[in-house]
């Protein structure tokens, strides 16, 4: 299936989507730019993306796989491909494997994420089979036993693995540990979360002679976001042209960014989806203008909309639904997600900021300790991954940290809430 023109984008979904009709009733009949949309409301979108009478979808799910994305447990959110768009986005997507120095020939470990309709380890195993150079695909995953793993890397002699930086890194560790590093390995290619000098020094103790790069910029939900750019900082990446649009949005005012090294939140068109139309989407992402090349645009961490902490995905909304579960007393005025790096893991604060007069470590019934408790044990039961990846070393703990409102960080230009603090050196 060809990329579409974006004209027939919109009037199909328009027509054939609940969702989208609603969204642009207000619209002129016949609109053609992306700039005379609205951006997608991301927790909206969902709500009608229900899996049983979508109003999102533009016609019935009789043809397509089903796989999971971010999300509470309670309530899992779904998107669906058709084969013949899965078939363009791993098509797309291999070709931007060349960009990260896949070679003919490569012998490359698959070490994502299987099962329970994640989409990692398959869609970089059908990315491989669709790359436009020849390689030996290992389909391992990242559940696989360490102990398992590493003499498999070794019998087959595997030149690329790629995976989480979370799990290269815990793979890296069992190597230093044994004390015989993977010499065979050349290529380590890392997705679906940042990646620290921390992480760079481990696998380079590993592995080497190998050298680091993004395996390329892509989701479930939001599709085909950015091609690997060679060259020092992994962060670089280019639109996949002519399959996606990405845009840069200015976070105050909501106007497409232009010009290079001015920070925005990235919004994505796919031009290829049909049955579940992305148009407009926010990817839930910073990033900025490089100036380096056309499209180049470098990725700066997480937008408001979610956080990567480790291997775990969370929502705003998630924090703020446990908040409200567990504050029964309505003492909690704002909240800020604040991400940070510490002893080589990451770690999540939970900053909680009280009514002015409202002293939380005196007046919070149970004292602010109990509240924080409800709120952590609230916010990890809908989001199990979390306390299972503390229990396997991957991150810090959850912490709450109190404070007044007018200590909660806010842009500078419009004084909006700022809801997610990224305080982690990225490489």
């Amino acid at each position: 299936m060809s990329a579409q023109q974006l004209s027939d984008l919109i009037r199909f979904a328009r027509h054939n989507s609940p969702y989208y009709r609603d969204l642009y009733a207000s619209l002129a009949p016949h609109v053609d730019r992306l700039t005379d949309l609205p951006v997608v409301d991301q927790q909206d979108f969902w709500a009608a993306n229900a899996l049983h009478d979508s109003r999102v979808l533009t016609g019935p799910l009789s043809e397509a796989t089903v796989y999971k994305t971010g999300g509470t447990t309670g309530s899992p959110k779904f998107s669906v491909y058709t084969r013949d768009e899965w078939r363009t986005f791993v098509t797309a997507f291999g070709e931007g494997l060349v960009d990260t120095g896949l070679r003919p020939g490569h012998r490359v470990a698959d070490l994502f994420y299987a099962g329970e309709l994640y989409a990692s380890f398959l869609f970089v195993l059908d990315s491989l089979a669709h790359a436009p150079v020849d390689n030996v695909r290992l389909p391992i995953g990242g559940g696989a036993p360490l102990e398992s793993t590493i003499p498999t890397l070794r019998d087959l002699a595997a030149q690329v693995l790629t995976g989480t930086t979370t799990t290269l890194c815990r793979l890296a560790e069992q190597v230093v540990s044994c004390g015989v590093p993977l010499g065979s390995v050349e290529l380590l290619l890392f997705g679906g979360e940042a990646l620290f000098d921390d992480q760079r020094r481990l696998l380079a103790a590993a592995f080497p002679g190998a050298e680091v790069r993004s395996v390329g910029y892509a989701s479930v939900d939001a599709g085909l976001l950015g091609r690997p750019v060679p060259g020092p900082d992994a962060r670089v990446h280019r639109a996949f042209t002519p399959y996606a649009v990405v845009e840069i949005l200015d976070d105050s005012t909501g106007e497409p960014v232009t010009e290079p090294g001015r920070p925005g939140r990235v919004v994505v068109t796919s031009l290829f989806r049909r049955l579940m139309p992305i148009i407009r989407y926010p990817a839930g992402d910073r990033a900025e203008w490089t100036g380096t090349g056309p499209g180049h645009f470098r990725i700066l961490g997480r937008a408001e909309e979610g956080v990567r902490v480790g291997p775990v995905s969370l929502y705003t909304q998630d924090a703020q639904d446990a908040v409200a579960a567990a504050d029964t007393e309505g003492r909690v005025v704002g909240m800020q997600l604040v991400v940070r790096r510490w002893d080589g893991r990451d770690g999540l604060v939970l900053r909680l900021a009280t009514a002015p007069g409202d002293d939380a470590r005196d007046q919070v019934a149970g004292g602010p300790e109990a509240l924080a408790e409800a709120v952590v044990t609230e916010l990890e039961s809908v989001r199990p991954l979390y306390p299972d990846s503390v229990r396997a070393g991957f991150v810090h703990p959850l912490s709450v940290e109190w404070a007044r409102h007018r200590d909660l960080a806010v842009n500078p230009r419009s004084g909006k809430l700022v809801r997610v603090l990224d305080e982690r050196p990225t490489a």
